[in-house]
């Protein structure tokens, strides 16, 4: 009897044992599935998040690779080198350039760096349409994509989202300079021309009067002609924020837009003013397109074909006329001063180092392509009275 009431008491520990585990893996397999299914939905919503950031406007998979390699983690800036990695190189570039930056010399140094590596340079001739409606603005993206590459297509046109609507987006690259600087070179520029003797100027503007065409630049800014006062001076920052007509007026919306648009599509933006530090860093950041540049740059016969882009009778307003300029301009420089921040930051992750004074804040100065045409300019500070 002992030994029977031993087994019964036993056999009732294994069954309640058993009942207790079977109770533990049944609450252990439901939380586990729902943790599974979680875990599962939270990825498929990632992975639908970054598709259709991807589908809208978000940046081409080649400049997160580079950014990648350039490094963007302060923990892997501050702990050693990185891993090796094959450095991508895009085969799709297009170079938007702003009017009145340097962009004549870029085009002709293309010119013979095409012929040297083989690759498709498409120049547009459209040098007056930045601005496209919805139909044109898919037309020119359909005819960028079906260039041989690689390609690089260069055009005076605002920047194209080419992800919105569902083809791949290119890598982009531009070069801006000092806002006033940039201004007072188009200015002249459009009544006179450059030292290649063309009449270029007659040209571009046939309708023009006499009494515009000597129109004292004084005169334009103080008594605020269209000119010289805005929407038209918004000019730079419209070419990064792109097509929407929001981009066009001048204000914190479009200035961040451009910024935004710079970080995520564009693999560089220079500044004129240290326009062989732009050719080393595209020589860098783009080989297969940009190597030996600085060699064609530095050859006699381009500085002889370059020196004619210059233009010619420019001269500098007064004191109080370019007060006036910086004031109407406060969105242009904030983006330009944040351009060449970027700039200089990405010649300090390249382990570029160069005699470029990096400032602040910038002042007009002659630029490379206006270096020898002698203008008066006065003291960097002497006109200019901070905010």
């Amino acid at each position: 009897m002992k030994d029977h009431g031993s087994k019964h008491t036993q056999n009732h520990v294994r069954e309640r044992n058993c009942r207790r585990g079977d109770a533990v893996w049944a609450l252990w397999l439901r939380f586990s599935l729902r943790d599974y299914g979680f875990c599962m939905g939270t990825l498929f919503l990632f992975c639908l998040g970054s598709l259709v950031y991807q589908l809208n406007g978000g940046p081409p998979k080649v400049l997160l690779d580079i950014r990648q390699y350039l490094g963007q983690s302060t923990f892997a800036d501050d702990h050693g080198p990185q891993t090796p990695q094959v450095l991508p190189f895009p085969s799709q570039v297009v170079y938007n350039r702003v009017g009145k930056c340097g962009s004549r010399t870029v085009v002709l140094l293309l010119r013979a760096l095409a012929e040297r590596h083989q690759f498709s340079l498409v120049s547009s001739d459209i040098h007056n349409k930045t601005r496209l409606t919805k139909h044109e603005q898919v037309d020119l993206m359909r005819n960028i994509s079906s260039i041989p590459q690689p390609y690089l297509y260069t055009r005076h046109v605002h920047f194209l989202n080419f992800s919105r609507f569902r083809l791949e987006q290119p890598v982009y690259i531009n070069i801006i300079r000092d806002p006033i600087t940039r201004f007072l070179s188009n200015y002249f520029f459009r009544r006179f021309g450059d030292f290649r003797g063309e009449q270029n100027h007659l040209i571009r503007t046939p309708g023009m009067k006499d009494d515009e065409r000597y129109l004292d630049i004084n005169v334009c800014i103080l008594e605020n002609y269209p000119e010289c006062s805005n929407p038209r001076l918004f000019y730079i920052v419209p070419y990064f924020c792109g097509q929407h007509p929001q981009c066009r007026e001048p204000g914190p919306w479009a200035l961040e837009r451009a910024k935004q648009n710079v970080v995520e599509n564009f693999l560089l933006v220079g500044v004129l003013e240290e326009l062989e530090d732009v050719l080393l860093l595209l020589e860098r950041l783009l080989p297969h397109y940009f190597s030996d540049v600085l060699s064609i740059y530095k050859s006699p016969a381009f500085w002889r074909m370059g020196n004619l882009t210059g233009t010619v009778k420019k001269h500098t307003p007064t004191p109080a006329a370019l007060q006036a300029l910086f004031q109407r301009m406060r969105f242009e420089y904030d983006f330009y001063n944040f351009v060449r921040q970027q700039f200089h930051l990405l010649k300090k992750k390249i382990g570029l180092r160069s005699a470029a004074k990096e400032l602040a804040t910038h002042n007009p100065l002659l630029d490379p392509e206006d270096a020898e045409q002698g203008e008066d300019l006065q003291g960097e500070d002497s006109w200019l009275e901070q905010p």
